[in-house]
C-alpha cells in the first residue's frame, strides 16, 4: 500500500485560482538576480538621442547614472572608452576625471575635466539635450537641490581617495580574458582606495562589435569585488528603445534590414541587443573585505 495520499483531480476548482501556465512561478523572484541575498532587478527606459550613434553610454543613461548614484560637487571617475559621462557630469555640477588603463594594464586617473563654458553644451549635439528632462524629474529634488548638496572644493591630487561617489567602466575591459582580468584587479584595487563609504562601481555590459549577445556568468567578478569589499547592489537593465507608456517601441534601421538580408547574418540579427545590462557595486560602510556573508549574485544574464 503508498505510503502517501492518493491525489485526485478537484472536480470543483476555485474559480479565482490561478491555474495558467504562470501559476508556478514565484513572483517575489521576477524582479531578482538570483544570489545570497537577491540583487534587485530595476529596468530603466534610455532611448537612444540623435547624438548617441557610436557612444559607450548614451546620453540619457549618462544622466540617469551621475544623478542616481552622485550629487552636486561630488568626484565621477570616467572609466569608459570614450569618456561618455563628460557631458552628463558638467551639467549636473559633478567632479569629471577621466581615467584609462595602460598598455600594461594600470589605471591612470587624469585631473578634474574642465566644465565648459556658460551657455556652451560641450560636445553635445545641436538640440541633444533639449529633450533630456530635468534630473529632478527623474530622481527628485534630494538628489539634485545645489542647496542641500553644495559643490565642494576642487580637489587635490590625494582628494579623490576614499573621497569618490562613483566609478564608471564598461565591461569587458579587454577583449581578451587574460588581459580582462589583471584589468579586473587593478580596477577593484583602486575602486577599494577611491570610493567613500556608500561610493558605487558601476560596470556597464557591452557587447563588442561584430560579436552575438549571449548569456554571461558574471559570478567571478560579483566574487572578485567582495574581496575587496564591494557588495553587488543592483543589477539594471537600461532599454535603449523608445517606448508608447509601458510598451517597448523598436524602430529596425535600414542598415539593419539590409544585413537580414544575407542568409550568414540573418539569425544573428533577428536577436537585437537593445539594452544594456549595469552591474552597481557597493562599498560597505566597513572597511572590512566581506566574506560569505557579502552579496553572492551574479546569476547568468542575456
Amino acid at each position: 500500500m503508498s505510503e502517501h495520499t492518493p491525489q485526485h483531480p478537484n472536480p470543483h476548482p476555485d474559480p479565482t485560482a490561478d491555474t495558467g501556465p504562470l501559476a508556478e512561478v514565484d513572483p517575489t523572484a521576477i524582479d531578482l538576480v538570483a544570489g545570497d541575498p537577491p540583487v534587485p532587478l530595476t529596468v530603466w527606459r534610455t532611448a537612444h538621442t540623435l547624438g548617441d550613434a557610436g557612444r559607450s553610454i548614451g546620453t540619457r543613461l549618462a544622466g540617469r547614472l551621475i544623478a542616481a548614484y552622485s550629487r552636486p560637487g561630488e568626484a565621477v571617475v570616467d572609466i569608459t572608452a570614450d569618456h561618455a559621462l563628460t557631458q552628463a557630469c558638467a551639467a549636473g555640477a559633478r567632479r569629471h576625471h577621466p581615467a584609462w588603463f595602460t598598455d600594461t594594464s594600470s589605471l591612470i586617473i587624469g585631473p578634474a575635466t574642465v566644465a565648459p563654458s556658460a551657455g556652451t553644451t560641450g560636445d553635445a549635439e545641436p538640440g541633444e539635450q533639449d529633450d533630456l528632462p530635468e534630473m529632478g524629474a527623474w530622481f527628485g529634488d534630494d538628489l539634485t537641490d545645489p542647496q542641500l548638496h553644495p559643490p565642494t572644493d576642487t580637489p587635490t591630487d590625494n582628494a579623490l581617495q576614499q573621497a569618490t561617489s562613483l566609478v564608471v567602466a564598461c565591461w569587458p575591459l579587454h577583449e581578451h580574458a587574460a588581459a580582462n582580468r589583471v584589468r579586473l584587479a587593478w580596477l577593484l584595487t583602486a575602486c577599494a582606495a577611491l570610493l567613500q563609504p556608500g561610493g558605487c562601481l558601476i560596470l556597464v555590459v557591452t557587447v563588442p562589435v561584430g560579436t552575438t549577445a549571449s548569456p554571461e556568468d558574471f559570478s567571478g567578478v560579483v566574487q572578485a569585488a567582495a574581496g575587496v569589499g564591494l557588495g553587488y547592489l543592483q543589477h539594471l537593465v537600461a532599454v535603449t528603445a523608445d517606448t508608447d507608456g509601458d510598451a517597448f517601441v523598436y524602430h529596425v534601421t535600414d542598415e539593419e534590414l539590409l544585413t537580414l538580408t544575407t542568409t550568414d547574418q540573418r539569425w544573428q540579427m533577428a536577436h537585437l541587443r537593445i539594452h544594456a545590462d549595469l552591474m552597481v557595486f557597493s562599498r560597505s560602510q566597513s572597511r572590512a573585505p566581506r566574506g560569505r556573508g557579502g552579496r553572492e549574485g551574479g546569476g547568468r544574464r542575456g
